[in-house]
């Protein structure tokens, strides 16, 4: 079977299964230079309570169970227009081969602790990708154009971090297009990533994502770093989850978020030593 055939019958399946929360089963497949990992829990969607209103308010809601997870693959990237295509999953496309991963921070960026995490990147010359929500970023443009600078990628993560999956598409299109316009205006392009808060998708936010221009990335090994565990806990549930096309799930904004900043300065250097290359993706479609 090949990657295509694969990858049509997997949207095929996790499409009849969806409603509000995406979900699906458990499904690997490799072949040749190519590799497809899909990964999904399976079951009815859990009702959430309306979040509260502001960037640091919204850790009351417990996130949804049922988060989507990305598919990964390596080899060159099929031509197509991007803003013709509709994602039913997330697809990511890894920059190189073997062992490695990316690093994604949400949330921010809050001049308390991504200076730090842009230090300890900077020190072991690491690429890692921000998803930042536009409320945040209006008022640290300076941050936003540092991870320009280096090299890193920013993504969108809507303006006030709501549950989109309670929204209409006019409020979720605003959510996602006027944090477009500040990350164009303070990191140099517009956003080829968005990821939903909570990582709660439904349809008509891989619609209005795909309109702007933008393709969906979620995560495989989240280090609930904002539960606020210790840093030595982080560091555990990264290196136990850590294998070739991980998305590794931390925050930089939200609440305290000193022991990620610590648990990365942890971290990071045993991933490097134990061979891993950590990159930034590339879009599926040029």
């Amino acid at each position: 079977m090949t990657k295509d055939q694969l990858f049509t019958r997997l949207s095929s399946a996790m499409l009849t299964r969806r409603r509000v929360l995406l979900a699906g089963a458990a499904v690997a497949g490799a072949a040749g230079t190519a590799g497809v990992l899909a990964v999904g829990s399976g079951g009815e969607p859990v009702k959430a309570a309306a979040p509260a209103a502001g960037p640091q308010a919204h850790r009351a809601l417990k996130p949804s169970a049922y988060r989507l997870q990305p598919l990964t693959g390596y080899g060159p990237p099929r031509a197509a227009p991007a803003r013709t295509l509709v994602r039913h999953e997330p697809f990511l496309r890894m920059s190189g081969r073997g062992r490695t991963m990316v690093l994604t921070f949400d949330d921010g960026p809050d001049p308390r602790y991504t200076p730090h995490i842009l230090d300890t990147l900077a020190e072991y010359d690491v690429r890692a990708m921000f998803f930042v929500c536009g409320e945040m970023a209006v008022d640290n443009r300076d941050l936003l154009a540092r991870m320009a600078d280096e090299g890193h990628v920013v993504g969108n993560h809507t303006w006030s971090h709501p549950l989109l999956t309670r929204l209409t598409r006019a409020r979720i299109r605003s959510e996602m297009e006027r944090t477009c316009d500040v990350i164009e205006e303070s990191y140099g392009e517009r956003p080829r990533w968005f990821r939903a808060p909570y990582g709660a998708w439904n349809r008509a936010a891989f619609q209005l994502g795909a309109e702007l221009g933008m393709e969906p990335l979620a995560w495989t090994v989240d280090t609930l770093d904002w539960t606020a565990p210790a840093a030595r806990t982080i560091v555990g549930r990264v290196e136990n989850g850590a294998a070739p096309g991980v998305v590794v799930l931390s925050h930089d904004a939200g609440g305290d978020r000193s022991q990620s900043v610590r648990a990365l300065r942890g971290y990071l250097p045993q991933l490097l030593d134990s061979g891993y290359h950590i990159t930034v993706p590339r879009r599926q479609y040029a």
